[in-house]
């Protein structure tokens, strides 16, 4: 049988065109990647358009020829004026035949509504939310572990009729090693020697209940940077993560601020590509590093890989967390501790971070 058959009978619509939107944090659309561009591997023949906010769009790196990358800046839609015209604008320049809405929240619904209006087949994310609200409930709580977001996206595809086979391999994939050009971060690091290890630190997150204490991180990088022949670079971005991380540079030897330089993702990524291991919060640069193949040891507090985000191919071994019978408290980390000190993140003693990180090396 043909491919083009196959095509033809997974995909009973005859889409041709399809919109998919994701806004929102930057972890949810960098979890978007690994089932899009798998999507794309599996129907070369339709053409399909990421919608996503303008910031975000570097995230697609080295896209498949059918991925079109759209940014917008939802700012300049609002309201229910603004989405009607964004919708126009939408139809006029791609004339799709199909939309997935992998977010769900109220611009989103809009969109999709407007969509049925004019008959156009619709998909939707169901993000278990009454799963994530009895996982994590302060009594009665089940801890079973959730389905992932990818697998969640993956459904919304499946529900489209345009069922998703695991294709993508790293945003890196077709490039040797699997890794970025050297090239692109040579303005912060000549190429990495072979007896080098590299590693990198994303200490920070969005929410208090993801971000493991400052002055226990800083036990791990003061004794991470003691290693022979070993280089740390420190991803984070605001203004108060990068006055910490540039004086963790200052500090300690063989240790690279990034928070100042505002690289962007392409370059970070590149960057990414070439670490013996990356740690990180349950937060945007655990998924950013699975993307280019790179081991993550990823810290948890208030969090729970249960909700479903663990990273791209992550390893359980990998997950540092505490067993705790009131984690996970929050689906995203932003709700106050019930015990009021976190221990859930200041519980865990940076040897353990030093010891997973050590297994890389």
């Amino acid at each position: 049988m043909t491919r083009s058959l196959d095509i033809a009978a997974n995909n009973p619509r005859r889409l041709r065109r399809v919109l998919v939107a994701r806004f929102s944090a930057l972890g949810d659309v960098a979890m978007t990647v690994p089932v899009i561009y798998s999507a794309c591997l599996c129907y070369p023949e339709v053409e399909f358009t990421i919608l996503t906010r303008k910031s975000m769009t570097s995230v697609f790196l080295n896209p498949p020829a059918n991925l079109r990358v759209m940014g917008v800046n939802l700012e300049e839609y609002e309201g229910l004026g603004g989405l009607r015209r964004l919708f126009s604008e939408l139809r006029r320049d791609i004339g799709f035949d199909g939309f997935i809405d992998l977010h769900d929240v109220l611009r989103t619904k809009i969109l999709a509504l407007q969509c049925r209006l004019v008959r156009i087949p619709v998909a939707v994310i169901n993000k278990g939310r009454k799963g994530k609200r009895a996982l994590t409930r302060a009594n009665n709580k089940v801890l079973l572990p959730l389905i992932s977001s990818r697998a969640r996206y993956r459904q919304a595809f499946h529900r489209i009729g345009l069922p998703v086979d695991h294709r993508f391999e790293g945003l890196f994939a077709g490039r040797p090693l699997r890794k970025g050009d050297p090239a692109d971060f040579a303005c912060v690091a000549s190429p990495k020697l072979p007896a080098e290890k590299w590693i990198g630190i994303a200490p920070f997150a969005k929410h208090e209940g993801k971000i493991y204490p400052v002055e226990l991180m800083e036990q791990v990088v003061a004794t991470l940077s003691r290693r022979d022949n070993t280089r740390i670079f420190l991803f984070g971005g605001g203004d108060k993560e990068r006055a910490v991380l540039d004086s963790w540079a200052a500090r300690y030897p063989g240790v690279v601020s990034l928070a100042a330089k505002r690289l962007g993702f392409p370059v970070e990524l590149s960057l990414a590509s070439w670490l013996d291991v990356m740690v990180s919060m349950d937060s945007a640069n655990m998924h950013l590093a699975s993307l280019v193949s790179t081991p993550v040891v990823s810290v948890w507090g208030a969090t729970h890989p249960y909700c479903g985000f663990k990273g791209w191919r992550q390893k359980e071994e990998d997950i540092i967390q505490l067993p705790m019978t009131c984690r996970p408290c929050s689906v995203f980390g932003n709700k106050p501790c019930h015990r009021g000190d976190y221990l859930c993140l200041r519980g865990i003693a940076p040897q353990s971070v030093i010891s997973a990180v050590e297994k890389h090396l």
